[in-house]
């Protein structure tokens, strides 16, 4: 008959082992040799003695300094120890007598430590030398330290935020620092509630390149995005570190606590900045629109402790704005969010919003109008020409009625910023007052889709709803890609020689910059680059003018940097033959696009300083500059080795492309022209149906009275 065999308790995971087991089941840890004993270099410390009975402290043999789990030897043979347990000062863990180190945090303990009551079963046998103990009765040097087990009548207090179970005595969480909820004073309970309105999580996973930006290490942000709305029901906003989780080894790198104590000092307008910087680096446009919908400021810079909170140095410095990480990591979309001011005043009311059903009718005939050239460009392209401007049966309606129509159809800020702020449209007195070619910016959405939105804009009046324009910029990038990038690749070089930049790309980085370019077209929202109006003005077969600003600022008028949207594109793959000379202008205000539109005029004969335009009744005219506010000429984008040249040799390319003409001011200008007979009919209806709400709004006897009431209070 086998005698019983008690288990052995691995050192590392306290699991109780079956004898014949050499690894530990649970950890795989091995089993653990007879200990190292000593007799003389513990022999007299008081503190590693004080645990033991009367009697003991003259006993010649002592446990191994690195015995922090269990007691591996028996000290006495004929003496019972008593069991009760130590109290870690940090933890509150019970740690076993002989432990000289607390099993959960390794900390040092302390002489007089606090002991638990002595518990009768706990109390081991004595033994001969080799003997064995006693079937049913515990033997100490075999008992895992299980504080749950051996502590089961305690209730301890869960962690409201972390849901770590506490002992009784402890007032703060062991964890998080979070006060116990029976201690926490009513303001405390008043702020957790205030500050567990919203659920926004950072999460810093691992380390990403950002192609746009160029800058590694960027955050990986959670898979669930954050809305714009936040409910008052959700939890607390928590921004984990690095890893996920803090060990051991990270506490003495560190100070944890500092961080603790720093996230218990956020409020809500921090947590939603914080996630909103994350967010511009992810590309989460709802976080942006949470933070600015809440009442954030723009201009609030980053703090070294907020860096430090989320923990990507390599994404995120002291005293950087959204603006900032905006421009570094080339949120276009989110720019236009940040830094263009949608004026409220008004509700917005466009053309294409009061008739849906026109609306969709245009958006067919725009994808029927779509084709692709055959032969070795195969680029889309557009078989009709329009050109959107307003009405000029805008300037009957009564005052009020065209401020409330100008208030819903334009955009005011960037009306403002484009012609105040810094003269960019509308700054020559002749063009805008004599030759009446005065230029509108309308309302635009402000989204990654704005540029296709404006172009469209500015010739049907409509929106990119359904992404058709989207899906033929992607296939004519992707189909005729060898010769656009090589004029995109001729422009790039010339363009860091000519600012003194003098960097060179392998191939390989090349190929790399224009993959990215490719799938910026394919991702509906994704902000757009200059390649991208340059092959737009080959799909329209028009050139393509934008008057922008030259730099970034913010809202302290710092530059912040260079814009580079400025200047002509002209379709240079096609033959001149096959395209218009008719141009479109469009805006650009930091980060965002708007369609520049004039308004129609009535009969104008032969203008423009004695250039024969040839003109009847029904054609507009308008007069676009080629040259800015200090008349130097614009730039003309993406010109082969064989076209730059001096700026007379531009000049010329530019006549052979558009019609120019010469002011009697000495403008250099170019001819727009667009008729209501060559428009498409269901554009003139449109227009039409959308005036006529303010034609009866010019007839209601309230708006009259209005007028009345205020000539009475002029006189």
């Amino acid at each position: 008959m086998t005698e019983f065999q008690p288990k052995w308790s691995c050192e590392y995971c306290t699991y109780e082992n079956w004898p014949s087991a050499i690894k530990c089941t649970m950890c795989r840890a091995q089993r653990p040799t007879a200990p190292i004993i000593t007799e003389e270099p513990f022999k007299s410390s008081p503190s590693l003695n004080s645990h033991l009975c009367p009697g003991q402290e003259g006993s010649s043999v002592l446990i191994c300094p690195d015995s922090s789990a269990r007691p591996r030897v028996r000290i006495s043979d004929e003496v019972p120890e008593t069991t009760s347990k130590w109290s870690c000062h940090m933890c509150t863990y019970l740690n076993w007598p002989r432990a000289i180190r607390c099993t959960q945090c390794l900390c040092q303990r302390q002489q007089g430590a606090q002991q638990g009551p002595p518990r009768p079963s706990e109390t081991p046998q004595t033994s001969e030398p080799g003997s064995r103990p006693t079937p049913g009765i515990p033997d100490p040097c075999e008992e895992y330290n299980d504080r749950n087990r051996l502590n089961t009548h305690i209730q301890h207090w869960a962690c409201s935020a972390c849901t770590f179970e506490n002992w009784p005595k402890s007032l703060r969480c062991v964890v998080c620092d979070l006060p116990k909820p029976s201690t926490m004073p009513e303001a405390v309970h008043q702020e957790s509630d205030a500050e567990g309105t919203m659920s926004l999580s950072i999460l810093n996973e691992q380390e990403r390149t950002s192609v746009g930006g160029g800058v590694s290490g960027v955050a990986k942000a959670s898979q669930r995005r954050s809305s714009p709305t936040l409910s008052t029901g959700q939890a607390e906003v928590q921004i984990e570190l690095a890893s996920g989780a803090v060990g051991t080894e990270d506490v003495q790198e560190m100070d944890f606590k500092k961080l603790k104590q720093i996230r218990n000092r956020m409020r809500r307008t921090d947590w939603l900045f914080l996630n909103a910087c994350a967010g511009v680096v992810e590309g989460d446009l709802a976080a942006v629109e949470a933070f600015k919908s809440s009442g954030g400021d723009i201009a609030r810079q980053l703090t070294s402790d907020e860096v430090r909170l989320l923990n990507r140095p390599s994404a995120f410095n002291a005293g950087f704005t959204l603006v900032h990480l905006a421009i570094r990591f080339q949120r276009q979309d989110m720019l236009s969010v940040l830094l263009t001011e949608v004026s409220q005043q008004a509700a917005k009311c466009i053309p294409a919003m009061v008739c849906p059903e026109l609306t969709e009718q245009i958006r067919r005939e725009v994808a029927a109008a779509l084709h692709r050239r055959k032969g070795e460009f195969p680029c889309y392209f557009l078989t009709d020409i329009t050109t959107f401007t307003l009405p000029a049966d805008i300037e009957d309606l009564p005052p009020n009625v065209q401020e409330k129509l100008f208030d819903e159809v334009l955009d005011r800020d960037v009306q403002k910023e484009l012609e105040e702020e810094s003269p960019i449209i509308n700054w020559s007195l002749e063009l805008g007052t004599r030759l009446d070619s005065r230029l509108y910016a309308l309302w635009n959405r402000t989204a990654g889709d704005c540029l296709l939105d404006s172009v469209l804009q500015a010739t049907w009046g409509i929106y990119d709803k359904d992404s058709v324009l989207r899906k033929s910029l992607h296939d004519s990038l992707h189909d005729c890609s060898h010769w656009f990038y090589s004029r995109w690749k001729e422009w790039e070089s010339w363009y860091s020689q000519s600012f003194g930049l003098h960097f060179s790309l392998r191939e390989e980085q090349w190929q790399e910059d224009w993959a990215f370019i490719l799938s910026l077209a394919s991702q509906p929202g994704a902000s757009l680059e200059q390649t991208h109006v340059f092959v737009l003005a080959h799909i329209l077969r028009r050139p393509i003018i934008v008057y922008g600003v030259k730099y970034y600022k913010s809202f302290r008028g710092e530059t912040l940097g260079y814009t580079r949207f400025q200047g002509v594109y002209l379709p240079l793959l096609w033959e001149q033959s096959f395209c218009w000379k008719s141009p479109i202008a469009l805006g650009y205000t930091r980060g965002h696009f708007s369609a520049l539109v004039a308004m129609e005029n009535d009969g104008y004969d032969n203008r423009g300083a004695g250039a024969n335009l040839n003109t009847d009744d029904d054609v507009t005219v308008t007069f676009l500059p080629l040259v800015d506010s200090e008349r130097k000429l614009l730039h003309i984008h993406f010109l082969s080795a064989q076209e730059m040249g001096t700026e007379e040799q531009q000049e010329r390319l530019l006549r052979q492309w558009l019609d120019c003409c010469v002011t009697e001011g000495g403008i250099l200008v170019a001819l727009q022209k667009s008729s209501r007979r060559r428009n498409h009919p269901l554009v003139t209806q449109m227009v039409e149906k959308w005036l006529d709400g303010y034609r009866q709004l010019g007839t209601c006897p309230a708006l009259s009275d209005g007028e009345e009431e205020e000539e009475d209070e002029d006189e």
